[in-house]
């Protein structure tokens, strides 16, 4: 009898940030670990995390991300502050850093932070180098998107007339 290999959901996301896409063009996309205390670790398994706020900047030639809100379990240590709103430092190589920090500074790129995940037994934050958009930027996305909807809707129907 031949055995069955169970459907396992391998779904590594943690959180997601929808809003980036929408207001920024997203050009280099870029992976960097994170240097997370013990009570965040637990706190990011339970699902307490949001990232729709954050961004990454860079100061003294390391990067951190702020504003990514990582709550408390009720049961954290009482010996342990716990700031949900702490800057956290990223690791990234030398070269990586430099090439962000000329993006920003010369360019006038944002980093912008789209999804946290786990990669093996670490968390790691996937971010982009970023234009904010134009309002009728956005429009002429939400445009286009809909364009595509309606196209295929046509062309479905093309089809199912023969």
């Amino acid at each position: 009898m031949a055995k069955k290999k169970s459907k396992q959901a391998n779904n590594n996301t943690i959180a997601l940030n929808k809003k980036a896409r929408h207001n920024y063009i997203l050009t280099d996309k870029f992976e960097a670990g994170m240097s997370l205390q013990g009570w965040e670790i637990k706190s990011i398994r339970s699902g307490k995390v949001n990232i729709s706020d954050c961004y990454v900047f860079i100061k003294d030639r390391e990067a951190f991300l702020v504003g990514a809100e990582i709550m408390p379990l009720n049961a954290a240590s009482s010996h342990v502050v716990c700031d949900p709103n702490r800057a956290r430092k990223l690791l990234l190589n030398r070269r990586e850093l430099d090439k962000l920090a000329a993006a920003v500074d010369r360019d006038g790129y944002s980093l912008v932070a789209t999804a946290m995940y786990w990669k093996a037994c670490w968390v790691k934050l996937e971010f982009y180098l970023g234009k904010g958009k134009k309002d009728h930027d956005k429009r002429a996305a939400i445009k286009d998107r809909e364009w595509a909807v309606d196209k295929g809707r046509l062309m479905k129907n093309k089809n199912l007339d023969r």
